[in-house]
């Protein structure tokens, strides 16, 4: 069973890749109090992660004071994932005026023992880190491989067979 996570205050809460284009693996990392944690994720997790974030945060009622500390976006290249996310969810916690965000560990049920349940991270965001990790997060994902104009599937540097040329 892995470790779980509860980073309260964040001082660091960013996305990054390791590998080439085509063989990246993208990960979600946070640092605080001494600890990193870095969670491995699909492409489509942090897309879809950064556009939820950004949604939420246009409907959020204006904050009563602006905070802009906790930005720092630098990504440390882990040696290794500490689990890969299976699941996550997005709540807004009114009282602390954060984002608080749920990572769940991927787990097979029927491998696993009747006693281990799957490693969970909750982070609690501020506005302004939500808003630093979704203007990454777009220019991470954006980097990739560009997509074919026909199909829209990626394009290998080797080249690209499209279904419909065929």
């Amino acid at each position: 069973m892995s470790e779980s996570y509860e980073f309260g205050a964040p001082e660091r809460f960013t996305v990054g890749t390791v590998g080439e284009p085509g063989q990246r693996a993208f990960y979600l990392q946070s640092f605080a109090v001494g600890e990193l944690v870095s969670l491995k994720c699909e492409k489509q997790q942090i897309g879809a992660l950064a556009e939820h974030l950004a949604a939420i945060l246009v409907d959020l009622p204006t904050p009563v004071e602006h905070e802009v500390m906790g930005t720092d976006v630098d990504f440390v290249e882990p040696p290794a994932p500490d689990w890969v996310v299976g699941r996550m969810g997005v709540a807004w916690d009114n009282e602390q005026d954060r984002l608080v965000l749920l990572c769940e560990e991927a787990f097979d049920e029927e491998a696993a023992d009747s006693d281990d349940s799957p490693a969970s991270a909750r982070f609690r965001l501020t506005r302004a880190q939500a808003a630093a990790f979704v203007e990454l997060a777009r220019d991470v994902v954006a980097s990739g491989r560009p997509p074919c104009y026909l199909c829209g599937r990626p394009l290998d540097p080797a080249g690209h067979v499209c279904h419909r040329l065929n």
